[in-house]
């Protein structure tokens, strides 16, 4: 990971080494904190972070879901995200955004008898290529379903990005990877497909593009909303289902989707072959419209772009 220079914490920036916090912070040992991940891209307009409203909407809902009391609005919020690129003069880049717990108690709810645990907020922005490397977006990647299960929504707030959440994910990942793959794949309690480490999960079989939902125990990712958006728009049939783990085996295109992955193809499950064993063709298509999108090429999409420089 590539460094920047400065770091947004509590409305002020300071020194990218010198933003650190105490070793007791409840977050640090509970896992309570909230994050983001957003992409700000250099698009035909200049510099454009992708669906930022709907990226701090999620964010100011997990931190209510985890009772943490931010002291700035959201249009605040945005425009902290907005200077923080700026200061870094940064043109194309990953947004970390993150509200956690100090000091205040080290027991396993973050009030103290008296008072509510302070919640900080920091926003980290730094440059970050392809997540699962540039010869994965167009190769596409080798994926192990992992006999870890996904965490049930009865268990956690799956609609929040919680830090401690992803202990989950970690261990699945780890995991495939030591195995030799890229990526996991995660099922629910009921034994249906969940999710990747950190992507949703989309299927083709017979031309038809197919998807779960909630009832899965996802995280109804926006990058996924992108991909329903695009494939409904060029006339693709959409089905939100249960995907079986036999499923995987018999689609003839399957990818996964997030804001870090962006839309990566998946060339291999277990030691199934998928497809030709390349990109498919609806994979191709509905990336190719993805990456037209981000980069400010298609008018249609404009309204998912916020300029990032707003004297340009």
């Amino acid at each position: 990971m590539e460094s920047s220079e400065f770091i947004w914490m509590d409305g002020e920036f300071v020194k990218w080494e010198d933003a650190n916090i105490h070793v007791l912070s409840h977050s640090l040992h509970y896992g309570s904190a909230i994050f983001e991940g957003i992409r700000c891209y250099e698009t035909v307009d200049g510099p454009s972070v992708f669906r930022l409203p709907e990226h701090t909407d999620r964010f100011f809902r997990g931190c209510n879901l985890y009772r943490h009391t931010l002291d700035f609005t959201a249009e605040q919020f945005n425009e902290a995200i907005l200077e923080t690129i700026q200061k870094n003069n940064l043109k194309e880049c990953y947004v970390r955004p993150i509200a956690f717990y100090e000091l205040g108690t080290i027991g396993v709810r973050p009030v103290a008898a008296t008072k509510r645990a302070r919640t900080r907020v920091a926003i980290i922005a730094f440059p970050w290529g392809a997540y699962l490397g540039e010869e994965g977006l167009k190769n596409g990647i080798k994926v192990l379903v992992s006999s870890w299960k996904r965490v049930h929504h009865s268990q956690f707030y799956t609609s929040a990005k919680a830090s401690g959440a992803y202990l989950n994910a970690i261990a699945a990942v780890m995991d495939a990877q030591d195995k030799g793959f890229d990526e996991c794949l995660m099922l629910d309690m009921n034994g249906y497909v969940a999710e990747g480490s950190g992507e949703n999960i989309f299927i083709v079989r017979d031309g038809v593009v197919w998807t779960n939902d909630g009832t899965n125990s996802i995280l109804e990712g926006i990058t996924r909303d992108c991909v329903m958006t695009i494939a409904k728009d060029l006339g693709l049939e959409l089905q939100i289902r249960n995907i079986s783990r036999a499923d995987l085996s018999l689609a003839d295109e399957i990818f996964l989707c997030g804001t870090a992955a962006e839309v990566t193809p998946v060339r291999q499950v277990d030691h199934f072959t998928i497809g030709n064993g390349s990109r498919g063709p609806i994979t191709e298509k509905i990336q190719s419209k993805y990456f037209e999108i981000i980069r400010g090429k298609d008018e249609n999409y404009k309204r998912w772009h916020t300029p990032a420089y707003t004297d340009k």
